[in-house]
This record gives structure tokens, sequence and C-alpha cells, in this order.
């Protein structure tokens, strides 16, 4: 298998603050970075409308939240966001030309940091993205990988594949044939790699059959058709926003009553979202413990079996300074990745742990 190189071991989750070729060209020339990641795309695009797709950032300790869709910087209390987002408006294909830009305008360079390109879709929707990608890996100097985003809490009648083991092995399963056409009939997996590496994107598990079933289907994919390849998962990006988390923002109303009118404390959701809830994913600092026990579960599981061994870890959740970094590194994280703290402080949240690690000697 072909392993997915990220050095230094940083990199920005797939999130809003990724969309633009603008931001994409921004994380890419920082060389504090050792990959980048785009928002997760459809092959056409996500009818995105601000008016139910919002994000916001909060004061964990008082609930206190940023106004909706704004980005905020040195607000240092407002750790956690929360969202209720769709996927990119953007489709892939834009991404894809987005990335050959980049490519076309760098300098001769010893190292071309990895572009990780975020998708989802169905299944036979992934496998037209992974088609796409792999097509287009020529016409760029960067290796290219795919992250299959199987676990959006945010859209409507639609489960996150990754908590259900059928759901996620129809995916592996596809994929595995796919890249067993690609590299031909003939192909031996020992003298053979995969072009383009293929990741997952898993939500936050909070109980041991989540997690189970999750591996079980890792292990079976190893074992389909065409069977002289491996699992066809280089990587596991752990994890995702925690859906059904809710926000409330006070207000005082009048109101009237026999002794007179009096004011009172009325609570309103802070977001819109598409259900009309207001409920969304949480990420930032409240995520942080459940995605660093995450991590360091999936870390033991894929050890415990020698055809799931290759399966790198990108951990993601909460992570906003070199504290967060070393405490993902140390639960088995082989890359570390920013979302929420890149939204507030902008790439230079990158500059910090950079150079923290420099001067602490890491």
């Amino acid at each position: 298998m072909k392993s997915l190189v990220i050095h230094p071991p940083l990199l920005n989750s797939a999130n809003p603050w990724c969309s633009t070729l603008e931001q994409l060209e921004e994380l890419y020339a920082s060389p504090h970075t050792g990959a980048v990641t785009t928002r997760t795309s459809l092959l056409e695009g996500f009818p995105n409308d601000e008016s139910i797709h919002q994000f916001a950032f909060y004061n964990p300790s008082t609930h206190e939240a940023a106004t909706p869709n704004k980005d905020r910087t040195d607000q240092t209390g407002e750790t956690g966001s929360l969202n209720t987002l769709g996927y990119s408006p953007t489709p892939l294909r834009t991404y894809l030309e987005f990335i050959k830009t980049i490519s076309d305008r760098l300098n001769d360079e010893k190292h071309y940091k990895p572009f990780i390109v975020s998708v989802t879709g169905s299944v036979e929707d992934v496998v037209e993205c992974y088609q796409l990608i792999s097509a287009h890996q020529r016409n760029v100097r960067m290796v290219l990988a795919m992250e299959v985003n199987l676990s959006c809490p945010n859209i409507p009648d639609k489960p996150p594949p990754a908590y259900d083991s059928a759901s996620l092995l129809s995916y592996l399963s596809a994929l595995k044939i796919e890249v067993g056409k690609q590299l031909g009939s003939t192909a031996q997996s020992e003298h053979h790699k995969i072009h383009v590496p293929i990741g997952i994107k898993t939500p936050p598990y909070t109980y041991h059959d989540q997690f189970k079933n999750m591996i079980e289907a890792l292990r079976s994919s190893a074992k389909l058709e065409p069977q002289n390849l491996p699992c066809p998962i280089s990587f596991i990006t752990a994890t995702n926003t925690l859906g059904s988390s809710l926000l409330l923002t006070p207000t005082i109303e009048s109101a009237q009553s026999p002794g007179g009118s009096k004011e009172r404390e009325v609570f309103h959701h802070t977001l819109n979202s598409a259900t009309g809830t207001g409920i969304g994913g949480l990420a930032g600092a409240p995520l942080h413990p459940l995605a660093l026990g995450n991590v360091y579960t999936i870390k033991g599981l894929l050890f415990q079996y020698s055809e799931l061994e290759h399966i790198q870890i990108i951990g993601i959740g909460g992570v906003e300074d070199v504290n967060g970094y070393q405490r993902m590194r140390a639960v088995g994280a082989a890359a570390v990745g920013v979302g929420t703290a890149l939204g507030r402080k902008g790439v230079r949240v990158f500059e910090e742990i950079g150079e923290a690690l420099q001067k602490g000697g890491h």
C-alpha cells in the first residue's frame, strides 16, 4: 500500500476555511503545513444557503457565541464551534482545477506537499470521484489522496455511513474493485502500489460496537475481490464533528402579567439549520477529549490485525496549539489536523504550532 507522507505532520481538516483557491494557496504556501485538505465536495456541488447553513464560534464556559458565519480572530475564549453546514458548494472538478493552478505556480521545490481531496456522495459517486482524482494525478506535481467523508452529521435523512458496518463496506468494496481495475487484472499487491491513497473520515464514536463495526468493515474489505489487493484504505481521519449539539442565545422580552409588564429571559437557538432546530455539529475544544479517545482506540484496534497495520491516523478535533498537537501525536496520530482554530486564527495557527515545536526541540 502507498502510505501518505505528511511532513511536517500538520495540516488543515476539511472545513469552511479551505473552500476557495485563495485559502488553499495560503495553506499550501505555509512552511508549517505538511499537506493541505480541500473542503468536502460533491461531483456537482452542494446547494449552500447561508440562511440555514451556518457556523459560530463560542465560549464553552459561558456559551456566549459570535455572530453566525463570521470568522473571529484573537477571541481567546471562543474555543468551541458549532455548525449546521453541509458540504462545499464548489464541485469536485473545480477543486481539481484549483490544485492544478497551485501546481502550475510552484517553482522547482525539493518537496511537494500532498493534497488530500475530501469528497462524499453515493457509492457510485465516490467511485467516480476516485476516477477523476486518479486521472488528475498526472496533471499535477504533488501527490493526491482522496478522503471519503462518510461522517457529516448535518445532512437530513442521511445518517453517516461510517456508523454502519454494511454501509461502510459497500464503499470499501466498490473502491477496491476500482483500484483493481486501475492496476490491471494481473496486479500483485506486493509489487504494485495504489497510485492515489484512499482514506475515510470517521464520526466521533462513543461506544465499543461503533469502533468494532468500523474495524470489521475494514477487515472484510481485505478479503473481498480482488483478493490479491489489501484493504483499500491507507489512512483514517478521526474525527469529524459531533452531531446532535445545540447552542442557545438568551434574549430579554417583555411579557404582560396581571401585575403589569415584566421582563423575562427567553432562549432561542443560535444557529439556523435545514431542519429548523438549530442542531448541528460540535467541534473545537469541547470535542478534544473525545477525539483523543477515538484516535487512541482506533490505533489500538488497527494494531491488533496485520491486514490493517498499514493504516495511518490523521487526528483531528480541538487542536489549537502545540499542546493539543502533542496530545494527538501521543495517542497515535501520524499527522494532526486543525479546523476550528484555523477559522479563528487563520493560517498563523500553523506557524504558532510549528515555531513552538522548533523551540521545544520536537
